[in-house]
């Protein structure tokens, strides 16, 4: 059976964002799978929920796991909603799991300021997307600057979804995660806040920082991301027992 890789975007983006791993998968034969969480991307007109972003990962990853063993890749909120989903006590058909830019636990002043910074931001003109426009411009590379647009920007979601966060449990679900495990971050990723509790819960995951690099890993450095997806495909590979 073939490899699959099921995909979960961050805040306010879409199945766009991962355009660079789609491709980099399609062009090697793997199975990849980008989706759209509620009340994001192509289902922008739909409200966020947890329950409905558990549901949406779920049936992609069973959908996946149908065709051959899952490896489930998330950013950000999308991270910390898979960190959730993954540690559930019915563990999901998922037999590896790369978590990026989302070792922070999401609640108290921390999540207060972020949601503060984000409706200021919505006060702007064009709910700040210049300014956003400007630090994509000066940070992507060409060939991922415009993923994150291409799905829309789920403005009307971000507070709801933020404010949804609170109630996850990630500490007690890491503790129940038994699958082989990345944290991936960028240097200069605000959502490091917590990475050495997340390191010290699933002490046997693998911690990966990319240098000079921001939130937007995936995106400001997709050739170093895709080799860690490689690495993860690889070492499902060899965990795997062979038949005969």
């Amino acid at each position: 059976m073939t490899p699959q890789v099921v995909f979960v975007h961050g805040i306010r983006t879409s199945a766009t964002m991962w355009r660079a791993q789609v491709e980099h998968l399609t062009a090697a034969g793997i199975g990849a799978h980008a989706l759209d969480l509620p009340g994001h991307g192509t289902r922008m007109s739909e409200t966020f929920t947890l329950d409905g972003a558990f549901e949406t990962i779920d049936a992609a990853v069973t959908d996946a796991a149908a065709r051959g063993p899952v490896l489930l890749v998330a950013h950000s909120m999308g991270g910390l909603v898979s960190i959730e989903y993954m540690g559930r006590e019915d563990r999901p058909p998922v037999e590896a799991f790369i978590a990026a830019g989302c070792t922070s636990i999401p609640r108290g002043a921390g999540l207060t300021m972020y949601r503060t910074l984000a409706r200021g931001f919505d006060r702007l003109p064009r709910r700040g997307q210049p300014l956003t426009d400007m630090v994509l411009d000066r940070t992507l590379p060409p060939e991922t600057r415009a993923d994150f647009a291409a799905g829309g920007y789920a403005y009307d979601a971000q507070d709801t979804a933020l404010r949804s966060l609170s109630v996850l449990d990630l500490v007690s679900a890491l503790k129940r995660i038994s699958v082989p495990m990345w944290f991936v971050n960028g240097q200069w990723d605000q959502l490091r806040l917590n990475e050495r509790l997340f390191t010290a819960l699933k002490p046997e995951a693998e911690l990966i920082v990319v240098p000079r690099t921001s939130h937007l890993v995936t995106a400001m450095r997709p050739r170093v991301f895709n080799a860690v997806i490689d690495l993860a495909l690889a070492t499902m590979a060899q965990e795997r027992p062979t038949s005969g």
